[in-house]
């Protein structure tokens, strides 16, 4: 069993206390880090007037990089399928 573990992550100005298993506080802190400067990023890009818009602009920006890159790997791993059918044709037909 993991030990448990609190800590507390800033995001758009607000804290949030958690409680975690160690294991998954760096990941947790590098995504907050991400999400903050993702923040910094719309802020000066658009004119935004409320914290919530660029909270949802960064969260439909990280579910569509999730997306796109389950995409990719369906897409890989059907491509390294396909060649692997390939080889088993082409041993199939040398050891006939």
């Amino acid at each position: 069993m993991s030990e448990k573990l609190k800590i507390k992550l800033s995001i758009a100005d607000r804290v949030y206390p958690l409680t975690i298993p160690m294991e998954q506080e760096e990941g947790l802190r590098k995504a907050t880090k991400k999400i903050e400067v993702m923040i910094k990023q719309f802020e000066q890009s658009y004119a935004v007037r409320d914290k919530q818009d660029v909270l949802a602009m960064c969260a439909l920006q990280f579910a569509s990089q999730a997306t796109q890159k389950n995409i990719d790997d369906d897409t890989d791993t059907k491509e390294a399928q396909s060649r692997l059918q390939k080889l088993v044709t082409l041993l199939d037909e040398s050891v006939s």
